[in-house]
């Protein structure tokens, strides 16, 4: 079955630009067009839209990205080189990860500090 981008669109809930944008820069190889030149994507290429996803929103660069999806085009030659970009990237979250919790753990406490002075019970008085 194809999809035409308004479809693959709302099912990804990204915008038709995004979509066109990520073909232009060449994170689509695989996508196929119709004779008038219409975007058509199947199953396979949701799944690299969702994929691309994943990576992006967990900071890795759309180069990198770019890099990666070539990589799989190579298939099983480039197993390894792909498995270790996925390690670094899992070592990057990983990183990010703990700032976000030690910064949490920050925040928490100056909340947790401001209840006990009574910070908040003074807007209410207002």
């Amino acid at each position: 079955m194809k999809y035409t981008i308004k479809q693959v669109s709302k099912r990804t809930q990204l915008s038709e630009y995004t979509l066109r944008y990520y073909d232009r820069e060449g994170l689509m190889p695989l996508l196929k067009r119709s004779k008038n030149g219409i975007r058509l994507y199947s199953e396979n290429d949701i799944c690299w839209i969702e994929l691309i996803c994943c990576l992006k929103n967990s900071g890795m660069s759309l180069v990198k990205i770019k890099e990666f999806m070539n990589l799989c085009l190579n298939g099983k030659e480039s197993c390894e080189e792909r498995k270790e970009m996925l390690e670094q990237h899992k070592k990057s979250i990983l990183a990010q990860m703990e700032k976000l919790n030690k910064s949490l753990c920050t925040i928490n406490y100056k909340l947790e500090h401001y209840k006990e002075i009574g910070i908040f019970h003074i807007d209410s008085e207002i």
